[in-house]
């Protein structure tokens, strides 16, 4: 009874820690309660085996600790998205690791099959969970194939593998021998890998909430093979988050599960993108060329000196260059000035989920500046000035008018109500979408196209 109370109170003390987090200024807190939750459950776990005394273990936990702390100190904010996926990759791991010990330990013989099916589907599971996620960690971190990597029998390859690997679960019910569950093991580790080659970088938002989902789901299986009901509990509860956010990230993206694992490319998903193109606007030195103004500089000056109401829209292109230390000295200027500054985040902005909030959490801007897309789209028509940082898709108003283009639909930061816009992107070339930016023939848009490490410290110029 005492040790059904106490599972209790800790999945109480994870369901806090989780509502916590869903607000920056409680986050820091639900991560500590969701931490010493965690500690409480495993020391728990341990008293509930008898092993409090098992020196061994104790040492694991100590090196495992300190290993975790140490890493995590040195991990930057930049290389947060493949640090996550790493992490997903291996609780997804230990999964597979505990239904394998179960496996080892069971007499095969007499083992009812219900846990013959948990533990094979927790092998299954917890092994396409960490070679999915180390292919994915290794692409965001750019030692592989950063591109989707498609084959010609690519479906034919995963289709074989997951009823290969279903066969052999079901099979292993009723001739459980270690060979198949071996079977297993390596079926599903080559399926994580195939399927995650040909998931592009602009889907690891989708890719990276789905692995942490399944992290969930491994070890709750896991739970059930070896009779843990608190690790069942906490790993459904993981589970469930996790889809969760993969829905919300597929929305904010307008693409399907379906369509991000089959990795097929935006321009793939309409037969129709193609129909809808725009002119391209040359740049703005260009355009001065042709009038006879090369000598000028980008009129922006006067409207930034003017300027009251600023909100600034991070995008993946600001975590390439590196240029939030730029961006917070530029709000820092803007501030001093008396200027209101504000930012708008889109929620697929980046590589993975709140990647924008991270980079910017690093330079110590203050997370009451922050807002979501929600709040920031009605604020854009009283904005003087908006200052794009590396985003294009999340902006584009194609999205609300180009019936058949991957975006048509999409939820976009409305950027364009804002009296000012300067475009602080590297060019012109669409996004990930493949469709052209219609805001860049805005009338109020100014480019400044080139590396926002070097763009954003010449508006800093104009207002000294």
């Amino acid at each position: 009874m005492v040790g059904i109370v106490l599972a209790v109170l800790f999945i109480i003390g994870f369901v806090a820690g989780i509502r916590l987090m869903q607000s920056p200024r409680t986050a820091l807190w639900g991560n500590r309660l969701g931490a010493l939750s965690m500690a409480m459950a495993i020391v728990y776990t341990l008293w509930e085996l008898d092993a409090l005394a098992h020196y061994p273990a104790w040492l694991a936990l100590a090196l495992g600790g300190f290993s975790g702390f140490f890493l995590g100190r040195g991990v930057k904010m930049i290389h947060m998205p493949q640090t996550v996926a790493l992490l997903n990759g291996l609780g997804g791991g230990a999964s597979a690791l505990v239904a394998g010990s179960a496996v080892s330990l069971l007499d095969l013989g007499t083992t009812p099959s219900i846990y013959l099916l948990t533990a094979s589907l927790a092998l299954g599971v917890g092994s396409m969970t960490l070679s999915g996620s180390m292919v994915a960690s290794l692409k965001l971190q750019g030692w592989v194939f950063q591109r989707p990597v498609h084959w010609h029998f690519h479906n034919t390859v995963l289709t074989g593998m997951i009823a290969g690997g279903a066969f052999l679960i079901l099979a292993s019910m009723f001739f459980p021998v270690l060979i198949a569950f071996l079977l297993i093991v390596m079926i599903f580790f080559a399926y994580g890998i195939v399927m995650a080659v040909r998931i592009g970088g602009a889907d690891m938002p989708v890719i990276i909430s789905l692995l942490n989902a399944l992290s969930g789901v491994a070890a709750s299986i896991s739970g059930l093979a070896v009779g843990n009901t608190l690790l069942v509990a906490v790993g459904a509860l993981v589970g469930v988050a996790g889809l969760i956010l993969t829905r919300i990230m597929c929305k904010a993206m307008n693409r399907s599960l379906s369509e991000v694992l089959a990795g097929l490319k935006p321009e793939e998903k309409s037969s129709t993108t193609g129909n809808f193109k725009v002119n391209k606007k040359e740049h703005v030195e260009e355009d001065r060329l042709a009038a006879g103004e090369a000598d000028k500089a980008p009129d922006y000056t006067q409207f930034m000196q003017e300027a009251q109401r600023i909100v600034i829209v991070p995008g993946y292109g600001m975590a390439v260059a590196q240029a939030q230390a730029q961006v917070k000295d530029l709000a820092d200027m803007l501030e001093a000035k008396g200027k209101d500054v504000k930012f708008a985040i889109h929620p697929v902005a980046g590589r993975m989920p709140g990647h924008m909030n991270v980079l910017l959490a690093e330079v110590g801007i203050d997370y009451e500046k922050l807002m979501d897309i929600d709040t920031a789209n009605p604020q854009f028509k009283k904005t003087d000035l908006v200052i794009v940082v590396g985003a294009c898709d999340v902006i584009n108003p194609a999205a609300h008018a180009a019936e058949g283009t991957p975006i048509y639909g999409m939820p976009i930061l409305e950027v364009e109500a804002a009296k000012h816009i300067i475009i602080c992107n590297l060019d012109e070339k669409p996004g990930y979408s493949g469709v052209e930016n219609t805001l860049y023939k805005k009338d109020n848009v100014i480019p400044m196209w080139g590396n926002a490490a070097e763009t954003i410290p010449l508006i800093k110029e104009s207002l000294s």
